[in-house]
């Protein structure tokens, strides 16, 4: 069992070279108003004021240029070819998590509030906890061949964000075999423990397409904060 007053470890999996975001850099290092994703994702673990350290992976030919810069409560490590390995390259640098905290660097906008969130249901004896939204579009399921095969009630259905909040022990469980999956949550699934879900927030969208930079890049200038009806 973990200790609910251990500490909270946040792991940013940094490595990926995102190429869907058509930008010649790693999409964590593309720049939102003059700073990057990565560096506004760390701030807003910190500020949250529920997480007492970072773990950033990123590629290993920038851990020295990434730890040159990074604040005192961020430790830089190396990632490695898929996300489960920059994952688990997390947890071995942060062997004194009682919980821990896996966020997309692309969700560069989420507030701490919802890392704040998260935590809270860790420490009150969850031990797996992710952020989610209503779904808004109706959604097909298809065949091999484009044919419409059902439509899910989108009354059960939830779109996933980050941070995803797990008991480390737990999370080092699920991470301990060789399979992959979209998210962290999924490792668990995995296993046949419970995922429990708090609202998430509209501003954690994830930056992955030219499209969506724009959307974060007009967040900023409007300055306007955006928050999810509760």
């Amino acid at each position: 069992m973990n200790d609910r007053n251990g500490p909270v470890v946040g792991i940013i999996p940094a490595a990926g070279r995102g190429v869907r975001l058509g930008e010649s850099l790693p999409k964590a290092f593309v720049e939102l108003d003059g700073r990057t994703m990565l560096d506004r994702s760390v701030e807003a673990m910190l500020t949250s004021a529920a997480v007492d350290r970072v773990v950033v992976v990123v590629p290993p030919e920038l851990v020295a240029s990434v730890a040159a810069t990074a604040p005192p409560q961020v430790r830089v490590v190396a990632g490695g070819a898929e996300r489960t390995d920059s994952v688990r390259a997390g947890l071995a640098a942060a062997d004194d998590a009682a919980y821990v905290l896996v966020h997309d660097a692309a969700r560069a906008l989420t507030p701490p509030v919802l890392f704040a969130r998260i935590v809270a249901e860790l420490r009150g004896g969850r031990r797996a906890v992710i952020p989610v939204l209503p779904v808004a579009d109706t959604v097909k399921s298809v065949d091999g061949a484009g044919r419409v095969t059902g439509t899910p009630d989108r009354s059960a259905l939830r779109a996933v964000q980050t941070p995803q909040g797990f008991a480390a022990d737990l999370l080092r469980r699920a991470n301990a075999g060789a399979g992959d999956a979209t998210d962290d949550a999924g490792l668990v699934e995995r296993l046949g423990e419970s995922v429990y879900t708090v609202p998430g927030e509209p501003l954690a969208f994830k930056i992955t397409t030219p499209l969506d930079l724009v959307l974060a890049r007009a967040v900023l200038a409007a300055g306007t904060p955006v928050r999810q009806e509760r």
